[in-house]
């Protein structure tokens, strides 16, 4: 169903469950999330339901005007929207787990709360999934503060997909790695100019994780265990979607998607703590079980 316009935003109409869910993880951004919200409420194609976890420990995120006027929005255009609170906090893979447990989609959108989607980029992921049938896509955030700011040496392991998109393992010290500068700053919109990409069409490439926007088939992501590795990590840590990305790759392959319409608002960081990195503690945990 595509989205209502003004004109029919009070035909309230029962419409069947859509089989993509945009699942959005917030904590104490509400200004963020607004944004985040307006973006979505901008997508035109395809149908898609948003789940709302929040985990801020005074009031709800969407306990705000300029969320709580989104949400109505979303909801007048036929958008199914639900909204969760789901404290204490137990770390962000338990938050996403969490998530993934609550949706029943196909298709699901991990979209962080500090992140706009332009017109188009939801339809675009969506076609990238569907066309490749691999585990996930992604569009890495664009932070648009550094696009006055070239960076050729970052982008020289750019590499396209040639049709299929194949397994592969990624890992520290490996070539695959160092693919992760890929995503820095503005780099995917000069790489978009300079090859020439249409507005309207996708290119895929080869990453080593992508963060803030993903695109997963919800079949390889609960096949591959999705994010209940939480249980043997620290509440304080990052990078689970890493880990839980490198699984899929491994057996289902996953990919970027250029041109990315996903833009980072650049502010602060909710997860200061970062010295613990789940693919590394998980991965080494791993490691000690199979010499026992």
């Amino acid at each position: 169903m595509a989205r209502r316009s003004s004109a029919r935003w009070a035909a309230f109409l029962n419409a069947p469950k859509p089989d993509l869910e945009v699942l959005i993880p917030s904590f104490e951004r509400p200004t963020e999330l607004a944004v985040t919200l307006a973006g979505l409420a901008a997508q035109e194609a395809p149908d898609f339901g948003i789940l709302i976890s929040d985990q801020s420990p005074g009031r709800p995120s969407w306990d705000h005007p300029g969320v709580l006027a989104m949400v109505r929005t979303l909801r007048a255009q036929g958008r199914e929207v639900e909204l969760l609170r789901h404290v204490p906090a137990r770390g962000l893979a338990e938050h996403r787990q969490f998530l993934l447990d609550n949706s029943t989609a196909s298709r699901v959108l991990y979209l962080d709360d500090d992140v706009w989607l332009e017109p188009g980029a939801l339809e675009r992921m969506a076609s990238a999934l569907d066309t490749l049938k691999c585990g996930f896509v992604g569009m890495a955030p664009q932070g648009l503060s550094y696009l006055d700011e070239p960076r050729p040496e970052e982008v020289s392991t750019f590499q396209p997909w040639d049709g299929t998109v194949e397994p592969e393992q990624v890992r520290p010290g490996t070539p695959e790695f160092q693919r992760w500068p890929l995503h820095s700053a503005a780099n995917l919109a000069h790489l978009s100019h300079d090859l020439g990409v249409a507005d309207d069409a996708w290119l895929a490439y080869r990453i080593a994780w992508v963060g803030g926007c993903v695109l997963y088939s919800r079949a390889a992501l609960v096949e591959t265990g999705g994010f209940k590795f939480w249980q043997v990590l620290p509440a304080n840590h990052a990078g689970e979607d890493v880990l839980a990305q490198w699984k899929i790759m491994e057996r289902f392959g996953g990919a970027g998607i250029l041109p990315s319409g996903a833009v980072h608002l650049e502010s602060p960081t909710t997860v200061p703590d970062r010295s613990v990195e789940a693919h590394q503690y998980v991965l080494n945990e791993e490691a000690l079980l199979h010499r026992k």
